[in-house]
């Protein structure tokens, strides 16, 4: 019980804190003192405080985008076991469902900018769906080689008991392809930069260009959930020990969670933005790593 508590919390609070670091990360790179770690729950609770404009065009489906985007993600993070512990909801093929509340989420939030009728946010929905449909692969080509490790279609049991030393060959790729999916569904550079307004090459961000106010921060806080849940995927793979001491593993997991978004601060800041043209054929190859990983596991 103290597990599921400590987990439900650390789901709720530690999301943000990945946002700062990265945020950090790239500043000194840039040789700057940058923004403190906490600025994003400041951005976050600031938002919450405001008010919301909605233009007369829009439906209940632009006021439903942020809320659903968010629950997914909440649903999604139940899902995945943090460390060495259990996730508080788990049953066979629960991969399946963690998969596709992601796409339910960007679903709604393609939606929502469709239903502004702008076309600038029409182009960010397309490109989003478009990347998503090539992403998709990898991650289930990547879950497939976890599957055939660990004989096992539930996620607790698919990260929780990966063999040491167990198919690394595959690993070692199914861990670069779920890192470059992890990048891509996250908007993050080299595929996105979350902190463009230039609407030509946006891609994520033109999507919420009008939400405003409580919405708004809730697609913040939903983004950082989502980064957060797909790290914890990947640091499982790269990290699957277990010291036999509770608190000790909590320990390990948000230190490693923390490492990770250190990780994608410096990849943020030694590589410069993908051409449009480019990204699909870089997720085409998140595929093949993860395909080879399977071809590997079976020969």
């Amino acid at each position: 019980m103290i597990n599921i508590l400590i987990h439900i919390i650390i789901l709720l609070t530690l999301p943000p804190l990945l946002l700062g670091v990265i945020g950090k990360t790239k500043a000194l790179f840039a040789g700057r003192v940058g923004a403190p770690f906490l600025q994003p729950y400041h951005d976050i609770i600031r938002l919450l405080q405001k008010g919301s404009v909605f233009s007369t065009t829009t439906t209940w489906v632009f006021r439903a985008g942020p809320v659903v985007g968010l629950a997914t993600a909440l649903l999604a993070g139940m899902l995945v076991p943090f460390g060495n512990h259990a996730a508080p909801m788990s049953f066979s093929g629960d991969l399946i469902l963690f998969a596709y509340l992601f796409a339910l989420g960007r679903f709604f939030s393609a939606s929502a900018a469709l239903d502004t009728g702008s076309a600038f946010e029409g182009m960010g929905s397309a490109r989003e769906v478009t990347f998503s449909c090539l992403a998709e692969p990898a991650l289930f080509f990547g879950f497939l080689v976890l599957a055939k490790i660990t004989s096992s279609l539930t996620l607790t049991t698919m990260l929780g008991s990966i063999p040491h030393g167990a198919a690394g060959a595959s690993l070692v790729l199914v861990a670069a392809s779920l890192f470059i999916v992890l990048l891509a569904e996250n908007c993050r550079i080299p595929f996105d930069d979350p902190t463009t307004h230039l609407e030509l090459t946006m891609i994520h961000e033109v999507m919420v260009l009008d939400h405003s106010g409580p919405a708004f921060g809730m697609i913040l806080y939903s983004a950082a959930m989502k980064l957060f849940v797909m790290g914890a995927v990947l640091l499982r793979i790269v990290l699957p020990f277990n010291s036999g001491n509770t608190f000790l593993d909590w320990g390990i997991f948000v230190a490693g969670i923390l490492a990770l978004a250190v990780l994608i601060g410096v990849v943020e800041s030694v590589l410069a933005r993908f051409r449009l043209i480019a990204i699909p054929a870089f997720l085409v190859a998140a595929c093949l790593l993860s395909a080879f990983g399977v071809v590997l596991l079976l020969r």
